[in-house]
């Protein structure tokens, strides 16, 4: 099964703590999307969410990855298939021009007020950067306000797999 990872799951360290992963398959980008930070996460932060914007030249930018068919029923479990967040099948353009089926997922639940902690910020940008992604929207990651975890335990554990 192809995977769209946009957000957290875009950082493979993260990805590969959740699931198995087969193999990378590539940059991709999904049109007509904007990415935000908005999805309601039961830790009371933002998770980041793919706004549908089919009027405008929106896009965004992550990886696709290959799963095992297996664990898509454990990342659908860790992402809160149900409980938030969606699935869906989207087209995407890899880099190289080639057009592939991937999951993903979008938020059902969102708060356009809600920041996401910093921890999680770090891993959208790790995998932002670990892909190699425009600079450009890069930069535009970089920008997102983020806050403290109010449980420091918690980040600790969430930097321990970039160690």
């Amino acid at each position: 099964m192809l995977y769209f990872a946009y957000g957290s799951n875009m950082s493979t360290p993260r990805l590969g703590e959740r699931v198995s992963i087969s193999s990378t398959v590539g940059v991709a980008t999904l049109f007509d999307h904007t990415l935000r930070f908005q999805k309601v996460s039961v830790d009371g932060s933002a998770k980041c969410d793919i706004e549908e914007r089919p009027e405008s030249d929106a896009e965004v930018h992550g990886v696709v990855f290959e799963l095992p068919d297996p664990e898509i029923e454990v990342l659908n479990e860790v992402e809160g298939l149900g409980n938030g967040y969606d699935s869906k099948i989207v087209s995407v353009s890899l880099f190289d021009g080639q057009v592939v089926e991937a999951l993903t997922y979008w938020a059902t639940i969102i708060d356009k007020n809600l920041k996401p902690y910093h921890w999680y910020k770090h891993h959208v940008l790790y995998g932002a950067k670990e892909a190699s992604l425009p600079n450009s929207y890069v930069s535009d990651i970089e920008a997102i306000v983020s806050v403290d975890d109010p449980q420091p335990d918690r980040e600790h554990k969430q930097m321990l797999i970039y160690r």
